[in-house]
Order: structure tokens, then C-alpha cells, then sequence
């Protein structure tokens, strides 16, 4: 991979925010940033920290960073930021270093005592703004964890840092303004979609459906007591309708029970990007109308982050051993395939199909081999990326820096040409991006380096692939 020239270079990092705003917040980033109480952010940082460190484990997994911290950089083999801008700063284990200095300076005996006697003034306000536009030049994609001889998260250090900027006021105000919409809003969700609107889109669908299919597909809207409750990211409700339809018809043909709660319908959590005070209240919206409906299992919708949020955290704030289980909808259509419940017609899709393997679902090894199986039945030319599962290259807008559209021009040139030039390699004509995220940012990579690939997901191909068989009425399409 080049590194950038410098008109690329220019142009990825260009200054998005106005001089004045930049003056007045004293914080020289990139995105937007709502205005803020900018006084003693060290003091702030060190207290923030300090809160974190008494209400969570993260000391458990810091005590043994600082002790082997590992600073052989061969973590930068692995990371498309580093190895598209060539500078030292975002190396991975740089990145972490920053935080991992103040954790060791103002957070262990011996650092404290050496401090004291040397006369280290310790945080400075200058190392702040360091770590808040270092921390989001990092798609937390956690592909460098693999490489790291120490077995150092980096994502998660990046992650740490990013909760602490947030609870000082630091933090992008697109997932700021977002969130605050989906946890107090009108709509209660991230895309500000009300209920009505929603009860029309899925209205239509079922009538195209009818007309495409020649079969009855509905969407279930508050059933109390199904089997399955679905929580796809909601931005699937405005601009995903063939993955919903797919979603809807894989339903049909199990004939497994499932439903949609008006009352709560977004899988989306930003908190996994920022902060787990967030993560946790969202989580928390969740449970209640899983409760209210009475459902069985949670089924999240193809999103990556949606996902692993749910799979991976709503136990630990939702029930722990009692929580209910979490299914990703690719990980129940495979299973209802295997069991002869989902009838494929085989070679439905005659164009080259690649798979993107989401890092939040591939990297630890959860979501797989399923989606591969799927489309080897239903296509007669599929073409595998190289690298690809867990060693998969991010799309480059991970981590949340895809909701951040200020920053597009670092994602298109720094965190996402590594992935674009991959994709033109496969020469594929769709590339199946079962993430809300990647879909957002593969388009957008698409048109801006020239590649001429569809981005969809698993399941719009599954709809045109299943087979209801003459018992459900169907035209055969």
C-alpha cells in the first residue's frame, strides 16, 4: 500500500471547523465538537479517570498493560491508518502509550513517587488535545491485536480514552446529538424515525413483496410472546428495504414467530464507539421492551456493531447468566438452512459476489463461515477477498468515525483506500457488507476511487433466492 502524496495528504486532513470555534473550545480536531467547559480539562481528565477506574475493571487490563507495554511497533504491519499515512503518531502502540503514561503516572505508587521526586508536573492540557484527535484517527478495527507480542487491545485503550474525553464534554457531536435523540428524543432513535412512518415503510414492503413473490410477508408489529424480537440498526428502516424485505421473507418461510416493538426498534449503540455510560442506557432501552413484549430471543438485525453491543454486553448490564440470548439474523437464517427450514435456489445470483467480513462481527471469530456458506449456495461465482475473516481489512469508517461526515475526506484517502482497491481486486459486481457502518462507507468508497461494485447485504440476495415452495402460493420468482 502507498503512503499518501501530499495533495492527499492535504486533502485528508484538512481543517473542517471554523478558526474562532477551534480558538474558543482550545481543541484543535477535526470533527465537531459541542461547546464545552474548557477549564482545568487535566484536572477533569485525572478525576474522569479516576471515577472510571473505581466503577469498572479496566485497571485489571491497564495494571497489565503498563507492565508489559510493548513499544516494538510491530503492530503497524497490520494498521491501514499507519501504513497509508506513514507517521509514527498513529502507530497503535503510540496511540495506547498516551494514555497508558498518565495510568502509570498518576495511577500507580511508583509512578506517582517518581513524579515527586523528579518534579513532573504529570497531564498537561496539551497532551489532552493530543489524545482527543489521536483516539478518533483510529477505526478501533483491532485487526493490530493480533500482531501485538504482548496481546495489548489497542482498541480497547483507544476506546478507554474516548469514554474519558466524553465524560469531560469531548467527544463528536454527531454521535453526541444522535444518541441524545435516541435516549430523550421524540422518536427514541438514532435516525429520528416516528412510529407512524415506520408502520407505513413496512406497509409498503409488504405490498412489493406481494407483487415481487406472489406471497404474503408481513411485519409483525408488537406480538407479544414471539419467538424472536428484532432490532436491526434503524437506519435499515430508511435505506436498507431489501435487506428488511430479505429479513422478513427468511421469516415467512421458517415460519418461526417474530415481531418489531414500536416502542423500541433501534439496534444501533453508540456507545460501543465512545462510552460505556452510554452503552449501558441503551442497552437498558432494549431490555425494557424485550420485556414489555415478552419476547424470547433478541435477533439483531446484519449490523456488525449492532451485534456484537447486543451479544457481547447485554448480559453484563441486562441479567448476566439470566439474560436472554442474542442472535444475529445471518446466524439464524444459516441455522435455518442447515435444518431444511430455509429452501435456496442454488445459483440464483449469476454475477461475482465477494464477501466483507465486519470487524465487529469477524475479528473475534463469532460471525463467519455462515454468511460464506449462504452465498456459495445461492451464487455460481463467488470470489473471496485476500485477507479476509479475521484478518479482514476494515472498511475504514469503524470505530464511529463513519457517522462523522466532517471527517469523510480522512476516511475515503487514510482509513479506506486499503479496502477499495481490495474490492476492485476481487473484480466482484456485489460486495455483501452485512453491517449498517460498512454499507455507509463502502458506498461512499465505491464512487469516490471508481470501483464498480453494488454494495448489499446478505439477505437482499437471500430474498431473491428462496424458495417458498407451492404451499405458501407463490409465482416462483
Amino acid at each position: 500500500m502507498q503512503p499518501l502524496t501530499e495533495e492527499e495528504r492535504t486533502h485528508a486532513f484538512a481543517p473542517t471547523r471554523k478558526a474562532e470555534v477551534i480558538a474558543r473550545q482550545r481543541l484543535p480536531v477535526r470533527y465537531h465538537v459541542e461547546d464545552f467547559d474548557g477549564h482545568h480539562r487535566p484536572r477533569r481528565f485525572l478525576e474522569a479517570f479516576a471515577a472510571v477506574l473505581k466503577h469498572t475493571n479496566y485497571r485489571l487490563a491497564l495494571d497489565q498493560y503498563v507492565r508489559v507495554s510493548a513499544k516494538c511497533s510491530r503492530c503497524s504491519v497490520k494498521c491501514q491508518v499507519y501504513l497509508a499515512t506513514g507517521d509514527n503518531r498513529d502507530i497503535p502502540c503510540y496511540r495506547s502509550e498516551l494514555l497508558l503514561k498518565i495510568y502509570r503516572r498518576h495511577f500507580t505508587v511508583s509512578g506517582v513517587l517518581r513524579g515527586r521526586l523528579l518534579g513532573d508536573p504529570g497531564l498537561t492540557d496539551e497532551r489532552v488535545q493530543e489524545m482527543a484527535d489521536a483516539f478518533y484517527n483510529c477505526t478501533a478495527c483491532r485487526r493490530c491485536h493480533f500482531e501485538c507480542p504482548m496481546g495489548i487491545d489497542h482498541a480497547l485503550i483507544t476506546h478507554l480514552g474516548r469514554y474519558i474525553l466524553s465524560e469531560i464534554g469531548i467527544a463528536p457531536r454527531a454521535l453526541a446529538v444522535s444518541v441524545r435523540e435516541q435516549l430523550t428524543g421524540a422518536t427514541g432513535n438514532t435516525s429520528a424515525v416516528p412510529v407512524p412512518a415506520l408502520r407505513d415503510s413496512l406497509e409498503f414492503l409488504s405490498d412489493d413483496m406481494q407483487e415481487e413473490r406472489g406471497v404474503d410477508i408481513p411485519f409483525p408489529l408488537d406480538e407479544e410472546g414471539a419467538d424472536y424480537i428484532f432490532f436491526p440498526a434503524v437506519s435499515d428502516f430508511l435505506m436498507e428495504a431489501d435487506t428488511l424485505m430479505g429479513n422478513a421473507a427468511v421469516f415467512r418461510a421458517t415460519g418461526d414467530r417474530w415481531t418489531i416493538g414500536t416502542g423500541y426498534f433501534d439496534g444501533i449503540n453508540y456507545g460501543l464507539f465512545y462510552s460505556d455510560h452510554i452503552l449501558e442506557m441503551v442497552l437498558h432501552k432494549m431490555r425494557a421492551e424485550v420485556e414489555r413484549l415478552k419476547a424470547k430471543t433478541i435477533l439483531i438485525g446484519e449490523c456488525g456493531h449492532a451485534s456484537r453491543s447486543a451479544k457481547f454486553f447485554y448480559p453484563t448490564y441486562c441479567g448476566g447468566k439470566q439474560a436472554l440470548p442474542v442472535v444475529n439474523c445471518m446466524e439464524y437464517a444459516h441455522k435455518a438452512w442447515k435444518q431444511g427450514r430455509l429452501k435456496l435456489k442454488p445459483n440464483t445470483i449469476a454475477e461475482a459476489v465477494t464477501y466483507h467480513d465486519p470487524c465487529n462481527l469477524a475479528r473475534t471469530g463469532w460471525v463467519v463461515e455462515q454468511p460464506r456458506e449462504l452465498l456459495k449456495a445461492i451464487c455460481s461465482n463467488y470470489v473471496e477477498m485476500t485477507p479476509n475473516r479475521r484478518d479482514n481489512i476494515c472498511c475504514g469508517g469503524g470505530g464511529g468515525t463513519v457517522s462523522i461526515d466532517e471527517i469523510k475526506p480522512y476516511r475515503m484517502l487514510v482509513g479506506g483506500r486499503a479496502k477499495a482497491e481490495q474490492i476492485r481486486a476481487t473484480g466482484a459486481k456485489y460486495c455483501v457488507a452485512p453491517c449498517a457502518n460498512c454499507k455507509k462507507q463502502l458506498r461512499e468508497l465505491m464512487e469516490e476511487h471508481g470501483v464498480d461494485c453494488q454494495i448489499v447485504g446478505l439477505h437482499d440476495l437471500l430474498y431473491k433466492a428462496i424458495d417458498f415452495g407451492p404451499a405458501a402460493g407463490g409465482n416462483g420468482q
